[in-house]
């Protein structure tokens, strides 16, 4: 009788022949699985082989009485030998498993059958792959025949686009036109999203003449589900972590509403592309920021142009400019008095960055915000952001610009924050700029701020052109001098001793609503000559007044501390043929305060008070009075409140007058918010030539000198602007420069 002897093998046995099955990857071989076919043999492990005979030669014997066999379990040597030579060859001939047998020690039917077994396994292996990629294909179809089944359910007409009668569109016409919308959107937005994040212009393969989308249901159901911004290799191969991000989830939306105003799917891929944005400004920033970086070419003088070339190569954003854009780069490193963690919490609060910059920033808002940090700190906070940078003067307009904010610590004490323009479509793009600080033992922090941007330079008048381009505008350089001003400042009124020629005059608390008051009335000057959003003013362009002559309105109904009224302001800027040192000296002597004010009765001004706000001198908060020439009593009731500072990349005087009663509440520390103000003054910029930043009198130095006045036209909100009021306030502007002018000696 006929028997057949089972295998048998223990727990620990069948783990080990698992642990011998490789992966299929790189080593499988195309033709493997009809050669196992053909050889038609069964499932044998490839460790335990019966010692002397095969499973066959078992049954053949099957006359012969029954004796225990004996088990030989291959060593780790034979088993790896074994399976080296099975990734070059799987199927060997029998000279090679002779070979084999002789060097390995083995028999040659333990090698012939070790190979049987073995790719028996790897067919096993590639049969069970198969049921895996066969059973989600399977899932897939279910899900699209669910999909299509919904859509057939509400046909669209492909003539009017409204329902179709049914019966009107054959099944596989309306398949292929699902198919069209689905691809016709994935590519729509791809193109949409590297045009919006990447500036490079992706030409759509989507023509007009495309079938019509499909009906919303049918997007929101397919047409959204194709595109995936991952960004994980970027994320490894930079060395950053994102916690939750490495596992390619996002962050739920947060109440602000999206920027571009996605939902569900759009939102996460979109998400994705911004985190993948960030990732790679983030690493063009640390590369351009490097002191040893090839990007920079030191010139004479120690300024730092940027390699366009070796830019060009490196980066992921350079893109053609339109006629008319120029590029602007720089790059500055300064010592602040304050701490990296502290800076940063202040570039991620947009009002506390308006605070810190206020000459510059006049307008900000986190639109949205896509990552928090982790661990409590601002560490891979990643938002949206909205903001208005301004230069202080009528003939450069304000940039407004949408942008990411990226903050990542790369070591202790060491932390980077990193913008990216999202709106290339504006006459301005702000390419990766940002900072890296460090702190230092002294308390202190060492920083070094990149900016780069692209902006239409017909734009900008003629005077300030060289200005824009040496940095002193908008470029690293003014950032760092107004950082270490403001750092300076706070860093004297938070100490407790305070360096004042009356300190013993105003108490702490008055000291802190009188800066208060100062920086109203500052924001507040800004805003009538920057032309920002900060404060709505109206222009108006009138023939009897010059182009560059910008005169504006503004309606006081609900602001705080101001009666009903219109406030009138009128601004200009000029070239000075004298220092910007000069100039700032002449403007804040009280002796010579009657020299270029045009108000009557108005001579020499007496100070009544200085708080110190630096240590550079000129960068105080001053509160004056006027002496009366004619003996009137208006100077009696009328103090001015006068601001200035003076750094390497601006000086200003600003004033305004504050009728007495208001600023003893204030000096007593009250709230400061009601006091009504009227600011005018003066800010002075280099002109942006070389040889005009160290304020010596060289024949080629120069200044460009902007002048503001505002004055209350009416105190009813419903007045109209008058011809009258518009030459008062020309006569005035025109007449304070030519007295300025006529002081200096200049023509």
């Amino acid at each position: 009788m006929k028997f057949k002897l089972k295998k048998c093998r223990s727990k620990r046995e069948m783990m080990e022949g698992h642990s011998e099955l490789g992966l299929i990857g790189d080593h499988f071989d195309g033709g493997l699985l009809g050669r196992i076919k053909d050889d038609g043999y069964e499932s044998r492990s490839g460790s335990d082989n019966f010692e002397g005979a095969s499973g066959d030669d078992q049954e053949a014997a099957n006359d012969q009485p029954k004796r225990k066999k004996k088990y030989h379990r291959h060593t780790p040597h034979q088993t790896q030998e074994l399976e080296a030579f099975f990734k070059d060859c799987n199927h060997p001939d029998e000279k090679q498993r002779a070979d084999l047998s002789r060097r390995l020690g083995l028999e040659n039917k333990q090698v012939k059958f070790w190979f049987q077994n073995r790719r028996t396994q790897m067919k096993t292996q590639i049969e069970r792959h198969e049921n895996m990629i066969l059973k989600q294909e399977n899932e897939r179809l279910r899900a699209e025949n669910s999909v299509m089944r919904e859509a057939m359910a509400n046909p669209m007409c492909n003539n009017c686009g409204g329902a179709a009668i049914p019966g009107q569109i054959s099944f596989d016409e309306h398949q292929i036109r699902i198919e069209n919308a689905r691809l016709k959107d994935e590519l729509n937005r791809i193109c949409a999203l590297a045009n919006k994040f990447l500036g490079r212009p992706i030409s759509s393969l989507a023509s007009p003449m495309s079938l019509p989308a499909s009906n919303s249901g049918l997007e929101l159901g397919i047409g959204r589900n194709g595109f995936s911004g991952g960004s994980s290799g970027l994320g490894m191969s930079m060395g950053l972590d994102f916690g939750d991000f490495s596992g390619g989830t996002l962050p739920a939306i947060s109440g602000i509403r999206s920027p571009m105003g996605l939902m569900g799917n759009e939102i996460h891929a979109e998400r994705s592309m911004l985190l993948e944005l960030a990732l790679v400004a983030m690493d063009e920033l640390i590369k351009m920021a490097q002191a040893d970086s090839p990007l920079w070419i030191k010139m004479d003088g120690g300024k730092e142009i940027l390699n366009q070339e070796e830019y060009a190569r490196m980066s992921s954003f350079i893109s053609p400019t339109s006629p008319g854009y120029v590029t602007e780069a720089s790059r500055e490193t300064g010592v602040v008095i304050i701490n990296s963690s502290a800076l940063v919490e202040t570039m991620m609060d947009p009002e506390r960055w308006s605070e810190m910059f206020p000459s510059m920033v006049s307008r900000a808002v986190t639109l949205d915000v896509i990552a928090s940090g982790m661990g409590g700190s601002r560490n891979g906070s990643l938002q949206v952001m909205q903001a208005e940078i301004q230069l202080l003067s009528p003939l450069v307009p304000v940039r407004q610009l949408s942008f990411l904010r990226f903050c990542k610590q790369h070591a202790e004490g060491l932390w980077a924050v990193v913008d990216a323009s999202i709106d290339a479509g504006r006459n301005f793009k702000r390419l990766p700029s940002g900072f890296l600080v460090q702190d230092t033992p002294n308390g202190f922090s060492k920083i070094t701020w990149v900016e780069h941007s692209q902006y239409d330079e017909s734009l900008i008048h003629q005077l300030y052109r060289p200005l824009i381009a040496s940095g002193l505008g908008f470029g690293a350089p003014r950032w760092i001098a107004t950082l270490q001003r403001q750092c300076e400042c706070l860093a004297i009124h938070m100490s407790s001793s305070i360096p004042s020629e009356d300190a013993t005059a105003i108490s702490p608390a008055g000291r802190r609503s009188m800066l208060k008051l100062a920086q109203r009335m500052a924001n507040n000057f800004f805003s009538g000559i920057c032309l920002s959003s900060s404060q709505k003013w109206d222009t108006h362009h009138l023939g009897n007044v010059g182009d560059e002559i910008k005169v504006m309105t503004r309606k006081n109904t609900d602001v705080p501390g101001e009666p009903p009224s219109i406030v009138l302001c009128a601004a200009t800027s000029v070239w000075m043929p004298v220092s910007r040192q000069r100039v700032f000296d002449f403007l804040r002597d009280e002796r010579m305060r009657g020299e270029w004010v045009i108000l009557s009765g108005i001579g020499q001004m007496k100070e009544m008070l200085r708080i110190s706000k630096g240590q550079v001198d000129g960068n105080s908060l001053s509160v004056l009075r006027a002496n009366a020439n004619n003996g009137g009593e208006s100077s009696n009731n009328t103090l001015f409140l006068q601001e200035t500072w003076n750094d390497t990349s601006c000086s200003a005087l600003l004033y305004s007058p504050v009728e007495v009663e208001s600023l003893k509440v204030v000096m007593s520390g009250g709230d400061s918010t009601y006091v009504a103000l009227i600011p005018s003054g003066f800010t002075i910029h280099p002109d942006g030539h070389s040889g005009t930043q160290d304020g010596d009198d060289g024949g080629s130095s120069g200044c460009l000198l902007t002048v503001g006045l505002q004055i209350l036209l009416n105190s009813l909100p419903t007045a109209k602007l008058t011809a009258e009021s518009v030459e008062t306030v020309n006569d005035l502007i025109t007449g304070t420069i030519q007295k300025i002018k006529a002081s200096l000696g200049v023509a």
